[in-house]
């Protein structure tokens, strides 16, 4: 039996029961397709639900406001994601009159969509043999074949593609497909793989080589920075307080948060009030720490650590608020997109 002919039959036992594998309508295809780049399935089905209930078709999400779009996102992070997700909307219900392009090539065109989405759309939704490779795959072919280059360096991404196009089944590209993937995330896991019950066992190079915690091999590449976040709730006797709006290219991007000093090393007590006297111009009545701890949250490349003040005052002037800020109740801050780490602190300490 071929490599393919068994990762089918196991797919057939084993496969989750998961909404976008039972159409072959491209839009829910390539939504499912961007939530779950970089985010496992249990965190992205809820979403992808939410998605679908409130923009069935391309359409409904062409039409929506960015704030919309980034408010539903909240939480699954890599905000760029939502933002590419948005003008594609935009794209092809504009421009292509709601039509996804058919084809790998053409999909590559659409923004967001790389090698990985525009194969995976154009395999799952029009059947076109071209090989799907992600991390899973990248694992489960890395052991199989005994492919000891890294994985996210270009020799060893080369020959990947080209070991999983030599095994795909071209009458079957879809099946096939879903089914190396599914493999590698439930059997062919990245620790503890299930490699006492693979069907693949008996030519897979790692397990007969003693290999499988070996590989696949990756050369880590991004080095983690640290920053320190001191934000700012203002409030004064009317419950008014200050958001701001993220601008500039980032990761938190046309994000919601609260006015905030970022710094390489912890500020201190004189910082934070220098800071206060210098940009925010208003009667200061009290400050106080909201969080007893920092808060810590990791990024793929940084790690925030971050601490909340209670700034209470009078009155907010407006003279004290900045160009991208802007006066809100606080029981409305639930309205705005925020970044995971403000809605962690907003619900265990100002809900």
């Amino acid at each position: 039996m071929s490599f393919s002919a068994q990762i089918i039959a196991w797919y057939k036992l084993h496969k989750r029961d998961l909404p976008w594998r039972k159409t072959k309508d491209p839009y829910p295809i390539w939504l499912s397709e961007i939530m779950l780049q970089q985010t496992r399935v249990a965190q992205g089905l809820p979403y992808y639900l939410a998605f679908t209930e409130a923009f069935p078709k391309v359409e409904k999400l062409a039409a929506a406001s960015e704030e919309k779009v980034l408010k539903l996102w909240q939480g699954l992070g890599y905000y760029s994601r939502a933002r590419n997700l948005h003008a594609t909307a935009k794209y092809v219900s504009n421009d292509l009159n709601g039509k996804f392009p058919t084809t790998k090539k053409e999909l590559l065109g659409l923004k967001g969509i790389g090698d990985y989405t525009a194969s995976a759309i154009a395999s799952f939704a029009f059947n076109e043999a071209v090989a799907v490779v992600d991390g899973n795959v990248n694992r489960v072919l890395s052991r199989y074949f005994g492919i000891d280059l890294p994985v996210n360096e270009k020799t060893g991404q080369t020959l990947i593609k080209e070991k999983a196009n030599q095994v795909l089944d071209p009458k079957n590209p879809a099946l096939h497909n879903q089914a190396i993937m599914e493999f590698g995330a439930l059997q062919c896991k990245p620790k503890n793989p299930y490699c006492h019950l693979c069907p693949l066992q008996k030519d897979c190079v790692a397990f007969q080589q003693g290999k499988v915690d070996l590989l696949p091999v990756k050369i880590k590449k991004t080095k983690v920075q640290t920053r320190y976040l001191a934000y700012f709730i203002f409030q004064d006797e009317s419950q008014q307080s200050l958001i701001q709006q993220r601008i500039g290219k980032g990761i938190w991007e046309n994000l919601y948060e609260f006015p905030v000093l970022e710094s390489t090393q912890k500020p201190s007590q004189q910082k934070l009030q220098q800071e206060l006297e210098t940009n925010y111009k208003m009667n200061i009545s009290s400050i106080e720490k909201a969080n007893p701890k920092p808060i810590v949250h990791l990024l793929s490349h940084r790690k925030l650590i971050a601490d909340f003040y209670l700034v209470n005052t009078q009155e907010i002037q407006q003279k004290a608020i900045q160009k991208n800020q802007k006066l809100i109740n606080l029981k409305d801050l639930e309205k705005f997109p925020v970044p995971v780490l403000v809605a962690n602190f907003i619900k265990s300490y100002l809900l």
